[in-house]
C-alpha cells in the first residue's frame, strides 16, 4: 500500500476484493454471474506499452443520490483491465483528502466513476484538480460524471470550470432502455479502433446534454443517429430536444496539457461485459494515462489542414511579437481571429486590460483561473513561454539560481506550458535539466545576438551543449537568424534533428532568400527527418504594425505545404 494512498485513507483494492463494495451507505454485491461475465471478456492486451508505471485513481463517491449499479461493476472490470493488460494500476477511493495535491500527485489520472453530487466542496482541494489536469494530468468521467461538482438533487452548478473542463453539463434523458443507432463521428480516431468504423445499435440511458458543451470545444467520437433513431421513444426525464440535433455520447478534449474523455454510455451494469466498450474504455484509460496519442481538434476546427497537421505531428501558434501593441488576451483573440489553434506566451506581456500585471509567476490563483477561462473560451492552448530576463531581474539575481528558476516551473505547469524559450547561463543548465524532468516542461534555448550570447549563435555550439543533457534541453530555431548570420537553415536543422524544440518562421530580409522557397524547403527538411517541434511559430518584429492579412498568408502557406506533406506519408 503506498504511503500517499494510505495518508489519504484511500482503498487499494485487488480486484477478487471487489466482489462487495458500499454505495450510500449500503453493501452492494456484484452476483457472481456478473463477475464472471466481467472476467470472462476483460481484455488482456494494451494497445499500446506504457512509457512507465501508471497508476489511475478511480473516485467514486456520491452525495445527494445513492449511486449507480454499474459503479461496481466499473471497477471491477477497470482494476481487473489494469491487471490482466500491465498497464495500469487501479486505487479505489471515496475519501475527498486523496485530492490534495501530495497525495494526487502519484496518479497520472483520475476516473470520476459516475460520481453524481456535489463531490467535495474545499477551494483547495478543487485548485488541486484542476492543476493535477491542466499541468498534464488524466481526467475521465462515465455517464453521472457531467454532474459531479452540482447540489443534487437538481444539479444546481455549483464549480462551473469542472463542466468546462469536462466538456458539458447536464443528465436529461429518457428511459434507461432507450434503443438508439449509434454514429462514429471519428471512424479512424484510436479510441473508435474497437467499433471497426462501423456504426452499432444499443441500448443504455444516454444523456442529453447542455452548455458549455459545444463542438467548437470537443472531439466527438460517438453520437446518436438521428436519421436511424426515434429520438421521442419512451418518457423523457427533462428537456431532451436540441435545436441543432446534436446527441454527443463520448468526446476527447484537453484542458491545458490535461487530457480528458468522457462518456455518457455507463448507466447499465452490463455496458462493463460488453466486449467493444471494454476495449473502447481501455483506449480510454490509456489515452487519458498519457500513453495512447490521440488527436484532440475539436471537430467543428477540422480541415484538411489541421488533419494534416495532426499525422505530421505540427502545431502552428502565433507569438508574443506577433502581437507586441496587444495585451494577453488581446493577442489571444487575434490568434483565434486567425484560425489558429495555439499561442506562445512572454513575461514581457500584460495579461489584460483589467488585469494590469504581467504575464508571469507573480499572479494568484484567481487571476491565472481568469487567463484559462480566456484561452478556453477562443479556443487557444498556450504551448511556449518566452522568459526575458530583464536588467531589474539580472541586478537582483532572478533566474540565477534554483529557487527562482522554480518559480517560473511552478508557473508554466500550473499554464499548461509545454516549452519555455530562454537564453539561460550555461552553468544553469544542470539545474534546469532537473527542473525540466520534474515539471515535464522543456526547455527551448535561443539567441538574441553573436554579441549577448556568443555560445548559442550557431547551432554546433548549442548541439554541443544540449548533447550532455536529456532531450528535454534542445534549441529555439529562428530562420531569420539563421539566415542572417549566414547559416543555412537546412544545415541547421540537419544538426539539430530532434533537438529543435521550437521553429521561429519569420524572415524579416526577404531580400536574402525567396521567402516561401525557403520555409518549404525547411518543412518538407522537417517532414524528412520526421522531426515533431512543440510549435511552429508565426512572428513579425517589434518595429512593424500589424498586419492581419500579411499573417494570414503566411498561415495559408504553411497550412497549404502541410497538406501536401501529409499526403506523401512517413518517408
Amino acid at each position: 500500500m503506498g504511503s500517499a494512498a494510505t495518508a489519504a485513507g484511500t482503498l487499494i483494492a485487488p480486484w477478487l476484493g471487489l466482489a462487495r463494495q458500499t454505495y450510500g451507505g449500503e453493501q452492494v454485491t456484484i452476483e457472481p454471474e456478473e463477475q464472471q461475465r466481467i472476467e470472462a471478456v476483460i481484455p488482456t492486451k494494451a494497445f499500446v506499452t506504457p512509457r512507465k508505471s501508471r497508476k489511475l485513481l478511480i473516485f467514486d463517491l456520491n452525495v445527494g443520490y445513492g449511486g449507480h449499479p454499474s459503479i461496481k461493476t466499473a471497477n471491477l472490470a477497470w482494476t481487473l483491465m489494469g491487471e490482466k493488460t500491465g498497464a495500469f494500476e487501479t486505487v479505489i477511493s471515496r475519501d475527498p483528502s486523496v485530492f490534495k495535491p501530495e497525495n494526487l500527485k502519484s496518479f497520472d489520472a483520475v476516473f470520476l466513476n459516475n460520481t453524481v453530487g456535489n463531490l467535495f466542496e474545499d477551494p483547495a482541494l478543487r485548485q488541486s484538480l484542476i492543476e493535477f489536469v491542466y499541468g498534464g494530468g488524466g481526467l475521465l468521467g462515465v455517464h453521472g460524471t457531467s454532474v459531479a461538482f452540482t447540489r443534487w438533487p437538481g444539479a444546481y452548478e455549483d464549480w462551473p470550470e469542472f463542466g468546462i473542463m469536462l466538456g458539458a453539463r447536464g443528465a436529461n434523458h429518457r428511459d434507461s432502455s432507450e434503443h438508439v443507432f449509434i454514429k462514429l463521428d471519428d471512424p479512424g480516431h484510436p479510441l473508435n479502433q474497437p467499433f471497426d468504423g462501423k456504426g452499432f445499435e444499443y441500448r443504455d440511458e444516454f444523456f442529453r446534454f447542455h452548455e458549455p458543451y459545444s463542438r467548437q470545444k470537443v472531439r466527438v467520437l460517438l453520437s446518436i443517429d438521428t436519421d436511424k433513431t426515434d429520438t421521442n421513444q419512451g418518457q423523457a426525464r427533462g428537456d431532451c430536444f436540441r435545436e441543432d440535433n446534436d446527441y454527443a455520447l463520448a468526446w476527447v478534449r484537453q484542458y491545458g496539457r490535461g487530457r480528458i474523455f468522457y462518456c455518457t454510455i455507463a448507466h447499465n451494469p452490463y455496458v462493463f461485459w460488453d466486449t467493444k466498450f471494454l476495449q473502447f474504455y481501455l483506449a480510454a484509460i490509456q489515452f487519458v494515462l498519457g500513453d495512447l496519442p490521440a488527436p484532440t481538434t475539436p471537430s467543428a476546427k477540422l480541415t484538411p489542414a489541421s488533419r494534416s497537421q495532426e499525422q505530421l505531428g505540427w502545431r502552428l501558434g502565433g507569438t508574443p511579437v506577433s502581437f507586441d501593441n496587444f495585451t494577453l488576451f488581446e493577442a489571444i483573440d487575434k490568434t483565434a481571429e486567425l484560425g489558429l489553434l495555439y499561442i506562445g506566451g512572454s513575461n514581457l506581456q500584460t495579461v489584460s486590460r483589467d488585469i494590469t500585471k504581467k504575464f508571469d509567476e507573480h499572479l494568484s490563483n484567481d487571476e491565472l483561473r481568469q487567463i484559462r477561462l480566456k484561452l478556453d473560451s477562443a479556443g487557444v492552448r498556450l504551448l511556449t513561454y518566452h522568459i526575458h530576463n530583464t536588467p531589474s531581474d539580472l541586478s537582483a539575481g532572478y533566474m540565477a539560481d534554483e529557487a527562482g528558476y522554480r518559480k517560473v516551473f511552478e508557473f508554466g505547469r500550473k499554464m499548461g506550458i509545454e516549452t519555455f524559450i530562454d537564453e539561460p547561463r550555461p552553468d544553469m543548465l544542470d539545474t534546469i535539466e532537473r527542473l525540466c524532468n520534474e515539471y515535464d516542461i522543456n526547455l527551448a534555448i535561443t539567441c538574441f545576438g553573436r554579441k549577448t550570447s556568443p555560445q548559442y549563435s550557431n547551432p554546433e555550439e548549442v548541439l554541443k551543449l544540449c548533447q550532455s543533457h536529456s532531450k528535454r534541453i534542445g534549441a529555439c530555431g529562428s530562420l531569420d537568424f539563421w539566415l542572417r548570420s549566414g547559416i543555412s537553415p537546412i544545415e541547421a536543422i540537419r544538426i539539430l534533428r530532434d533537438r529543435l524544440l521550437i521553429l521561429d518562421t519569420y524572415q524579416q530580409d526577404k531580400t536574402i532568400s525567396n521567402s516561401d522557397e525557403t520555409i518549404k524547403l525547411v518543412l518538407d527538411q522537417i517532414h524528412r527527418l520526421g522531426l515533431k517541434p512543440t510549435m511552429f511559430s508565426i512572428e513579425y518584429p517589434h518595429d512593424k504594425s500589424i498586419s492581419m492579412s500579411e499573417i494570414a498568408q503566411s498561415i495559408e502557406f504553411f497550412n497549404n505545404v502541410s497538406i501536401q506533406l501529409a499526403k506523401k506519408g512517413k518517408l
